[in-house]
């Protein structure tokens, strides 16, 4: 059941609001960085080797295995619209978690990878496959963020799913041994910053 456990968190059909986050995506679209299919992939695999793998991916690991990081990964989301999406969705988790009879949820504010790691360990998933359902959820939502904002058809997405899809488990593993955290993309922080203002936007961050 561990396996079906981790589909259920891994799926878009989860109630916690991923889709209307597009973590600064939009804002690429906007500012004219991201405008087709190519620049659209260079776009998310650089948030996903800057950001993600050396910041989100360890820190779930580390949260799996239950040290105590969820202020830390609070503290790296440079602006507000990262930080409120991230406690939204760590909200909601947790919301649904208690529906589903977990107990002793944390209180406070919980980022999602605290939420989803909880769930991990309640369900006994194995944890490098929980963490590699975690990275391809974050790369689908990513897509089809472009897919609803560009003009890009869904085979291109697909296309930019298998391209990208092939480096999450070497994420996971390098994730497993990371010693020092990182976080280095300036572009993103400045454009996430901007959609906070931004006049016409489809998605929240």
């Amino acid at each position: 059941m561990s396996l079906a456990r981790l589909l259920q968190l891994a799926s878009p059909a989860l109630p916690v609001g991923a889709y209307s986050y597009s973590q600064g995506l939009e804002a690429a679209i906007e500012a004219g960085i991201v405008r087709d299919a190519a620049s659209a992939e260079q776009w998310i695999a650089d948030v996903l080797e800057f950001s993600v793998a050396p910041m989100e991916a360890p820190i779930l690991w580390k949260l799996m295995h239950g040290e105590p990081v969820n202020e830390l990964f609070l503290a790296s989301r440079e602006t507000a619209e990262l930080r409120a999406e991230t406690l939204q969705m760590g909200h909601s988790l947790c919301r649904l978690l208690a529906q589903l009879e977990l107990k002793d949820l944390p209180d406070g504010e919980v980022a999602f990878p605290t939420a989803f790691a909880i769930a991990v360990r309640h369900w006994n998933i194995e944890p490098r496959a929980a963490l590699v359902a975690y990275l391809w959820s974050w790369l689908e939502n990513q897509v089809m963020a472009a897919v609803k904002a560009l003009p890009l058809g869904q085979t291109a997405g697909q296309r930019i799913l298998l391209a990208l899809g092939n480096d999450l488990e070497r994420i996971a593993d390098r994730a497993s041994s990371v010693d020092e955290l990182r976080n280095f993309a300036p572009g993103l922080a400045m454009l996430s910053a901007r959609h906070e203002t931004q006049y016409s936007r489809l998605f929240r961050s």
